[in-house]
Formats: C-alpha cells, sequence, structure tokens
C-alpha cells in the first residue's frame, strides 16, 4: 500500500521580516525549536537563562564546529539577539510569556565566541 507523504507548511515568518530584518528566517526556525525542545523538556515554561543554554546545547549538536558561521550568518551574534528573536516571536503571538519574563533575560548570557569556537580550537 502506498502511503502518501504528508508535507507540512514551514513557517516563513514574513510578518516578522516585514518588521524586523536583522534575523534570517532559518534563525526564528531554530530558536522555535529550541524553544519547544526546552518547554518538553522541562515539561513547562523555561527562563530566558534556561533557554540560552538549550540554545547552546542545541547549537553545538545540530552545527557543530560550524555552529558560530551558521549562526552568525543567520544574523545571531549574541544572546541578546536570541532574546530579540524570542521577543519578536512572542509578539507575533506564535509562543507566550509571563509577566517575569523580559528581554533583560538575554543580556550577558554567555559569550558567542567562546562557547561556540573554543570547543574546537587546535
Amino acid at each position: 500500500m502506498n502511503v502518501p507523504e504528508i508535507i507540512y507548511e514551514k513557517d516563513d515568518f514574513s510578518d516578522i521580516l516585514k518588521k524586523d530584518d536583522r534575523f534570517d528566517s532559518r534563525a526564528y526556525d531554530f530558536v522555535l525549536d529550541v524553544i519547544h525542545e526546552a518547554c518538553s523538556s522541562a515539561k513547562g515554561h523555561v527562563t530566558g537563562q534556561e533557554l540560552l543554554e538549550f540554545f547552546r546545547d542545541l547549537a553545538l549538536d545540530a552545527y557543530g564546529p560550524l555552529a558560530y558561521t551558521v549562526l552568525n550568518d543567520w544574523g545571531l551574534r549574541c544572546c541578546e539577539d536570541v532574546g530579540a528573536v524570542v521577543f519578536n516571536l512572542y509578539d507575533s503571538k506564535r509562543i507566550g510569556k509571563t509577566d517575569r519574563d523580559s528581554i533583560e533575560d538575554f543580556v550577558g548570557g554567555f559569550n558567542f565566541k567562546r562557547e561556540f569556537l573554543d570547543p574546537f580550537a587546535a
């Protein structure tokens, strides 16, 4: 029996990109995946700092020594950029937040170069 392949429509985030074009749509896609993974693992809401830990780990798992290059190509150059993507996703009603969540939760999370380049330095 031939089972037809189900094709799901991918979000292009065009509504967000019209308002803020600093980040590639793949950055939104990746951060949304990180949010889903983090919330699933924690069985509920996660803080900005917890989300950054998942982000770092998933980026390293997915892209290894290319993580820094890939993230930079998407416009993600620091933790504050991850926060901007998260809050753009919130503003576009793709995710929720609590009253305690703030864009400041992402300030100074970790150094992208140190976390994504140093593990692979010769």
